[in-house]
């Protein structure tokens, strides 16, 4: 899995202008949960979907960050979490043990 780093209110645009071209998928991960570790471990794993891009986005280092991702993106913040943008829109979000990178691949395919 290649993570692009997510440390920056800039990328949260880049993020949407590279949503209209390919899906943007940001996983914000608690160092210190072991519900994240566990469903980073279980996301890791499996094989992402080609077409995506991934941000890997820490929350214990960019709480703020983390807030301004609900703010922009309309949704409830939770840890772990894994959004999919496309088209400058959350159009998928699941948290804890509901994230699947199965779940990611069919929305990746039915929102292109």
């Amino acid at each position: 899995m290649e993570w692009i780093e997510l440390k920056s209110e800039a990328q949260l645009e880049e993020i949407r202008k590279r949503s209209e071209e390919r899906p943007q998928v940001i996983f914000k991960h608690s160092t210190r949960c072991s519900i994240s570790s566990v469903a980073l471990q279980r996301f890791e794993r499996s094989s992402p979907p080609p077409g995506v891009d991934f941000y890997f986005l820490d929350l214990l280092k960019n709480r703020p960050l983390s807030s301004k991702v609900a703010e922009v993106f309309k949704v409830w913040h939770e840890s772990p979490q894994v959004l999919m943008i496309r088209h400058c829109e959350c159009v998928y979000d699941e948290s804890h043990m509901g994230i699947s990178m199965e779940d990611i691949a069919d929305v990746a395919k039915a929102t292109n």
